[in-house]
């Protein structure tokens, strides 16, 4: 599918080109109803101004753009800082996008400002994607398993990490398990409950014997919510947590100590990803290391690969690891 120049929305509109420009740049020489014909032809055609045109006479910008929904934690500072080094090291500049809206988001990623986009962000539909694969703007996507024309995927196997989690948790005599939840929206989050739910059931225990709490990947959100679980007066309680990722993992600690309990003698706790300071923490945290630097570097590399072989997209899920440290123990 052809990218829609300004001069399509124009003959669409029946305007000239000039007007078009005053319509979509907010310069009040614009009848109204002049304006929203011309935006309801820019809709239409799916067309958005070429923010570098000007610049960019070549077609090629030599930028690698990041499309996120956040930029807060650990996961992220590693992400983006590994990104930025692989894309320097292959002569790239990096811009980061953070955008407000929906609008604004896919304005960026189609107006010529990279010349391809590391996409994490759950905004970007099927439909958005079909865009972009159209105008033959390479993506590689960080939050889902997709691949495609000009479109490949680079994932966590979150399902199977927390899966094998749970066991862990289960062989060391915990029968019932609470699990600290991420965004409702995040694929991660998704996977991980379910993996927690299907080792429990696969354990031939009962799902309502489980506690689900929201952590929202946050330290200060997990903290209130085990504070508040802990303050609770419950029959049978849980006795190990398992965290949607390090930061809320290390929140439930905390609460769990402020309460006067110990950690793992009285709750046994894991988390997701490894950060600095899971190793350093007291007492050092059981996780699950994801390969965040390798997911950043091979996003760069594919990438790359899609902008300069034009093949077709693929899917890459990484393995994570593991690791047992103090915040565990036999229930």
């Amino acid at each position: 599918m052809k990218k829609a120049t300004i001069k399509d929305v124009a003959q669409l509109a029946k305007v000239s080109i000039s007007t078009v420009s005053n319509a979509l740049n907010g310069v009040n020489v614009v009848k109204p109803q002049t304006k929203a014909r011309i935006l309801s032809a820019a809709h239409q055609l799916n067309y958005s101004p070429n923010l570098m045109g000007k610049q960019l006479r070549s077609g090629q910008t030599n930028m690698i753009g990041v499309f996120t929904d956040s930029v807060a934690g650990p996961y992220f500072y590693q992400l983006i800082e590994t990104i930025s080094q692989a894309a320097a090291a292959k002569n790239y500049g990096l811009s980061v996008t953070l955008a407000n809206n929906h609008t604004a988001l896919m304005n960026s990623l189609l107006g010529n400002t990279c010349d391809g986009a590391i996409i994490f962000d759950h905004r970007v539909d099927d439909r958005d994607l079909e865009h972009l694969a159209g105008q033959e703007i390479p993506a590689v996507m960080l939050d889902r398993p997709v691949s495609g024309d000009h479109l490949s995927s680079i994932v966590f196997d979150s399902f199977n990490e927390s899966y094998l989690a749970t066991q862990y948790l289960l062989q060391l005599g915990h029968q019932r398990i609470g699990y600290l939840a991420g965004y409702d929206n995040n694929r991660d989050n998704h996977e991980r409950f379910t993996g927690f739910q299907r080792a429990i059931l696969t354990a031939g225990l009962s799902l309502e014997d489980m506690v689900v709490l929201k952590g929202l990947f946050e330290e200060q959100a997990a903290y209130d919510a085990v504070k508040t679980y802990l303050a609770t007066e419950t029959a049978q309680p849980v006795t190990a947590f398992l965290a949607g990722n390090d930061l809320s993992a290390i929140g439930a600690i905390k609460a769990i100590q402020a309460a006067g309990h110990q950690v793992p003698e009285d709750y046994s706790v894991i988390g997701f990803d490894d950060i600095e300071i899971a190793s350093y923490f007291d007492p050092t945290l059981t996780t699950v290391r994801n390969p965040i630097a390798k997911q950043g570097q091979l996003a760069v590399t594919e990438l790359i690969r899609l902008l300069t072989t034009k093949q077709w997209g693929q899917q890459q899920v990484l393995p994570g690891d593991l690791k047992i440290r103090a915040s565990t123990g036999k229930c």
